[in-house]
This record gives C-alpha cells, sequence and structure tokens, in this order.
C-alpha cells in the first residue's frame, strides 16, 4: 500500500502544481494529473470501503487462482502422460519378453550353454525384436527397455541392480510388490516389483535349477546359491501364505581382512594380535552369535591366520568361505532329492574329513548332531579347529553345544559331555549385530576347565560400551581387556608362539 500512496501523493502535487498556473482547460497539452488523481483517489476510497475488499480482491485472487491452478493442471497432464507413456513401455516390455521366449525358447535355462554365448543371443535377438515393433521409442526408453529386459532374461530380474550394487549386503523379496534391501546394516525398501507372482517364481525357478535343485509345492522350501557364491533361501505356497519370499545374501568378492574389521571397530589391534596369536597356537575356537551378527567374517578372518604349509578342509552347507592358502580342500553338505534321498549332511562331512589327513578342520556352521563329531575331532588330536554356532554368550554357546550333542542320539550323561566340551574348546569368540547396524566382537572368552558339574569362563576381552551412544545412534563403546590373562598361554608357549603380557593390561583395548 505504501507505493500506492507515494504514487497518489505525487499525483496531487503534480495537479496542484498545474492549478495553480491555471492552463487552458481546452489546452491538448494539459496532462490529466487530476482524472489521474481523482481516479487513484476515488480507488483507494473504494478499497477502503466496508465490504469492498472482496470485491476489489475478487477479480485479483480469480487471477492469482487461474495462474496457481494452471501450473497443476499442466504437472497433472505430465503426470498422466508420464502415466500411460510408463504403461505403454510395460506394454512393450511384456510383448518383447514373449518374442524373446519364443525365438530363444529352452536356451535359456540350458545350464551347459556357455553363459557369454547366451548372452550375445539375447542381445541379438533383442535388437531384432525391438526393431521390429511398430511403435516409435526414444534412444532413453530403448536403453531402458534393452537393459530391463537383459535383466529378466540374463539376470534375476528386477533385483538384479541391486546384486550388483556393492553397498547392498542382502536382497529380501517378500512378495512380487514388495522388496527390501540391507545396507549398512540397516534395512531399507527397495523402489522395484516384480510384475507378478508369476514372474517372481520364474526368478526363484531360474535361481534354483542351475544348481540342480527345484521348488514347488511338493518341494516348497529350498536352500540354494548364485554362481558368484551368494546364498539363497527361497519359500513358496503354501508354506509362504504372501505369496513366495526369496532372500538372498550377497557373497562378498572382496573379502573383509583384520585390518577392515579394525577400521570398522569390529577389534582392535591388539585383539587382533591376541586372536593371531590364538590360532597360530592351534586352538580350538568357537565363533557364536545371532543371525547376521557376522560370525562367517569373523571365520574367515581367522581362518586367514592360519600358516600356509597345513592342510585345511573346510565343511559348509553353502560355500561362503574365502580361504586364500595353497591348501585348502572344500567341502559342501546337499540335501535330499525329489525322492529323499542322497542328503550329504555337514555330520557325514566331518566324519569323512578325518580320514583327509587335516591340520585344521574348519565348519562354517554347527547347527545338529555334527557338534559330538566335531567335539571328536577336537580331542583326538586335530587342534586348531574353528567352526560357527548361533548364541546369545558365551555362556550360552556351552549350553547350545550340549544340546547338539544331545541331539546325536547317545544317552551320554551331561557331566561327560560338559567334561567333552571343556577339554576340546579353548576359546569363545563371540559377536553381536548392534541397533546402528555395527557389528562387534563383544567377548573374547577362555573356556577353563570344570568345576563340579559347572564349566568355569574367563573373559579375556570384553565389550565395555558406558560410553553410550553419540548423537546418530552410533555406539562408542569398544573391546577392551579385563585385565586377566589365559591359562592356555602356557599351550601358546609349547606351540612356539608368544603373547605379549602388555595385552593383558588394563589401561590397553
Amino acid at each position: 500500500m505504501s507505493s500506492l500512496s507515494e504514487r497518489l501523493e505525487a499525483a496531487r502535487r503534480e495537479a496542484q502544481g498545474k492549478h495553480a498556473g491555471e492552463p487552458d482547460p481546452s489546452d491538448p497539452q494539459r496532462p490529466n494529473g487530476p482524472a489521474l488523481a481523482d481516479r487513484l483517489t476515488q480507488a483507494v476510497a473504494t478499497a477502503a470501503a466496508p465490504g469492498s475488499a472482496t470485491a476489489a480482491a475478487g477479480p485479483l485472487s480469480q487471477r492469482t487462482a487461474a495462474s496457481a491452478s494452471a501450473p497443476d493442471n499442466r504437472s497433472a497432464q505430465r503426470r498422466a502422460l508420464a502415466g500411460s507413456e510408463n504403461d505403454r513401455i510395460e506394454e512393450l516390455k511384456i510383448s518383447v519378453h514373449a518374442e524373446l521366449l519364443k525365438e530363444l525358447g529352452p536356451h535359456l535355462y540350458d545350464a551347459e550353454m556357455d553363459q557369454a554365448e547366451l548372452d550375445q543371443r539375447v542381445r541379438t535377438v533383442l535388437a531384432e525384436v525391438l526393431s521390429a515393433q511398430d511403435r516409435p521409442l526414444s534412444n532413453s526408453d530403448r536403453a531402458r527397455v534393452t537393459q530391463e529386459i537383459s535383466d529378466d532374461i540374463l539376470g534375476y530380474g528386477p533385483i538384479d541392480p541391486y546384486l550388483r550394487d556393492p553397498e547392498v549386503s542382502e536382497v529380501m523379496v517378500n512378495g512380487y510388490n514388495d522388496v527390501w534391501l540391507e545396507k549398512g546394516g540397516r534395512l531399507t525398501k527397495a523402489d522395484a516389483h516384480f510384475a507378478d507372482e508369476a514372474h517372481l517364481r520364474r526368478t526363484i525357478d531360474k535361481i534354483v535349477s542351475r544348481i540342480g535343485r527345484r521348488v514347488d509345492e511338493s518341494s516348497p522350501m529350498v536352500d540354494a546359491r548364485l554362481p558368484d557364491g551368494s546364498r539363497v533361501n527361497a519359500i513358496v505356497p503354501p508354506l509362504s501364505i504372501d505369496g513366495s519370499a526369496l532372500t538372498i545374501r550377497k557373497f562378498a568378492t572382496d573379502p573383509l581382512t583384520v585390518d577392515d574389521l579394525i577400521a570398522y571397530g569390529s577389534l582392535s589391534p591388539q585383539t587382533a594380535d591376541f586372536l593371531d596369536a590364538c590360532v597360530r597356537g592351534r586352538l580350538n575356537i568357537i565363533v557364536s552369535g545371532g543371525t547376521g551378527a557376522g560370525k562367517t567374517t569373523t571365520l574367515n578372518v581367522l581362518s586367514s591366520f592360519i600358516p600356509s604349509d597345513e592342510r585345511i578342509v573346510t565343511i559348509e552347507d553353502a560355500a561362503e568361505l574365502q580361504l586364500h592358502q595353497d591348501h585348502v580342500v572344500r567341502l559342501e553338505s546337499r540335501p535330499a532329492n525329489i525322492e529323499g534321498k542322497g542328503a550329504v549332511t555337514i555330520r557325514d562331512l566331518v566324519k569323512n574329513s578325518l580320514r583327509m589327513r587335516p591340520d585344521r578342520i574348519v565348519v562354517g556352521e554347527v547347527r545338529d548332531a555334527s557338534a559330538l563329531d566335531m567335539l571328536q575331532a577336537m580331542n583326538t588330536g586335530h587342534d586348531g579347529s574353528i567352526c560357527t554356532l548361533h548364541s546369545n554368550g558365551p555362556r550360552d554357546t556351552l549350553a547350545r553345544m550340549e544340546t547338539m550333542v544331545l541331539m546325536a542320539g547317545m544317552d551320554l550323561p551331561i557331566r561327560a559331555i560338559r567334561e567333552q566340551v571343556a577339554s576340546a574348546v579353548d576359546l569363545i569368540v563371540h559377536q553381536s549385530r548392534f541397533k546402528d547396524g555395527s557389528r562387534r566382537i563383544t567377548h573374547i572368552t577362555e573356556v577353563e576347565r570344570m568345576e563340579g558339574d559347572v564349566i568355569t569362563l574367563q573373559d579375556v576381552f570384553a565389550f565395555d560400551n558406558t560410553a553410550g551412544f553419540d548423537e546418530s545412534g552410533r555406539v562408542l563403546g569398544r573391546l577392551r581387556s579385563t585385565g586377566l590373562r589365559p591359562r592356555f598361554i602356557e599351550k601358546l608357549a609349547n606351540s612356539n608362539v608368544a603373547v605379549d603380557p602388555a595385552l593383558f593390561r588394563l589401561d590397553r583395548a
């Protein structure tokens, strides 16, 4: 309003000046100042009159609303056009996909066909089919359709980009339109979905058929792995109520080293030196922790401390360990076939490994009666063996070991089992996954001896969380020495492995 009043005042001053000079009203050069002033005065009065604000503002507000609604209408039109374009591209993808299946047929699922040759054939046929379409495509749309169909035919459909993404550690499909990812230890929803349940089932069939497995209503669960070693679990209806579920834990092409674990805060340089000495000193070690706590990664790091002149036999459900020693024999269990025959369990492989002259036996996970055979191996001269199992803490690790030994069906008294455990196991390395997604070693615990009917444990290093969390919710604690020296120091000395006593000082982590 200030600018209007200024213009009004200027017009009045101009009018008064002209009137003082009394120019001829008929003069064609006479400016229309008074008329302008009158009009401005009238406009101001009208605007100030009661009830006139709405009338004066009406046309302006209408113009403002119209101008404001115009972009909305244009954006709505753009969204509608984009939606129709996406629908057209989806229809095109479906038709091209169908044509591609007609052209290539069973070659797409031929396990013996060279992958490079298959890639070349698919891309050639895809280019021909797209060229034959009567609907013109822009270069960007053509590239998008080509990439998505190639992912679907040659890869694993909409989740293929995430399997190539090094930041994604796990892909979880809870249904054809519900895909989740794990990045940095945290879950995020993916902007991807399968076309329908049949599309998801085709992807699952493609994964399991390449390793000779099958999944259907008669065999609705399957564990498999991708060619790169990624672990796959699939479960389909009727066991999975809301549609097929697919979980893929990606295989690290560049496995983490001990330096990486130190950099991430999973352990300290002192504890790394201590664990190095324990492995070289041929202690029997159990790596425990919950699901997704990083047990296999820690097992891989511990295995890297094994001297290269020893024979190592690894036993796993799905081969994940990546050992760089020269003398490694890798064994993998096998499930039963469709007739329920031909299963080879971890226990069978542990028994067989004893006949293979191993210096070290490394078991990916002990989860059943194979615990008894593992204890027998540790107690019969196969020192330096390492395995993992699920548990909530060091004490629970021993309880689970006892339970799994009882699963073997042997009528053994609990005291006898505990004596076997106390004699076989030297060290428990327990790992946890914290709320911030980080994975930390929380206990390095010595298994001492039997006292009465109880196995005594002693924490050598324990996680100190008194520092709490920072403003982002990240854990500030670290692994610290308890100040206690383990009793197996003498055993390490007998293996010509020296341990710096300063590692166990309270003022060092």
